[in-house]
């Protein structure tokens, strides 16, 4: 475990790892305005999503993100917009972005659509020293804490969809920063990630929905991360799945629908490295509220 929380410390004073900048979900295919900002309002409807993940349970430091945001259709209009607020607590570091996004739509053949997402945000960051165990008092680097250091960014996206598949790509956040104190000298470099994702929605039977999905992040300086999942959904009602990360780690997805505006959903991962020596797994629920301005345009619980 010691090591484990060096690591962090590293990476808190400036130490180049890059693989975890940007937060980590398992079941991003329900909310994927956080990474894809064309995403919002192409459900057709308002759509309020709230998310915690405990990442890494009984590790140090380890990361712990909630989310929550709106996205919707402009009506009359092509457009669609979405807000966000995202914590981001790991070891030492807390961090706190306000996110709004703007879309574009094409309307194409066989009632399929292309997206234009724009994202405009803005993170706050604040680093609290004194909360490490410190052996040697005199260390310069951990003198003045980093209180509410701000952050803008911009981002885009394309996604296309129809009722039964979805593809995107997106750089959520196109600037490289550099976040640092100027008296410490303690500097991270943030780099931009490139996501690329998609999914295809099966009717196996009257009942019975297959949906397998993918998402990709390549960011310079880490490997090349691809998680690809499978969900099956019975009588509109129940989901079940599994996620894969590729050489990270595996997954349990559930959800239900609890109203038929209201779905909850729950993933567990354990980890396939050798950091599940060291942590019981990671938790993530969530929450999904659809607001409909017609029922009517709800023929079945979407799936993406």
């Amino acid at each position: 475990m010691k090591k484990i929380f060096i690591i962090y410390i590293l990476f808190l004073i400036g130490t180049s790892i890059y693989a975890q900048q940007e937060p980590q979900y398992t079941q991003y295919m329900y909310n994927p305005t956080v990474i894809n900002p064309a995403y919002a309002g192409s459900k057709g409807y308002t759509s309020i999503y709230g998310l915690y993940r405990t990442q890494w349970v009984g590790l140090d430091g380890a990361p712990k993100t909630a989310n929550i945001s709106m996205n919707k259709p402009i009506e009359g209009s092509k457009l669609g917009y979405g807000v966000s607020v995202l914590s981001d607590k790991i070891g030492v570091s807390d961090e706190t972005q306000i996110a709004v996004d703007l879309t574009y739509n094409l309307f194409l053949q066989n009632d399929s659509r292309l997206a234009f997402g724009l994202k405009a945000s803005g993170s706050f960051l604040n680093v609290d020293y004194t909360r490490l165990n410190q052996y040697n008092m005199g260390e310069q680097v951990l003198q003045n804490n980093i209180t509410n250091q701000f952050s803008p960014n911009i981002g885009i996206g394309l996604y296309y969809y129809n009722k039964k598949s979805y593809l995107g790509a997106s750089v959520p956040m196109l600037l490289d920063t550099e976040k640092y104190d100027h008296d410490n000298k303690a500097q991270v470099n943030q780099r931009y990630h490139i996501y690329l994702m998609g999914g295809r929605v099966y009717d196996l039977s009257y009942n019975l929905k297959f949906k397998p999905a993918f998402v990709s992040k390549i960011v310079s300086g880490a490997p090349l991360q691809f998680d690809l999942s499978t969900n099956f959904m019975f009588n509109e009602k129940f989901i079940i799945g599994a996620a894969y990360r590729w050489s990270a780690s595996v997954s349990m997805l559930a959800g239900f629908q609890l109203r038929e505006n209201l779905f909850i959903g729950y993933g567990y991962d354990t980890e396939t490295t050798r950091l599940s020596n060291f942590n019981s797994g990671s938790h993530e629920i969530f929450l999904q509220f659809d607001l409909f301005k017609n029922h009517s345009k709800l023929e079945t619980p979407r799936f993406f």
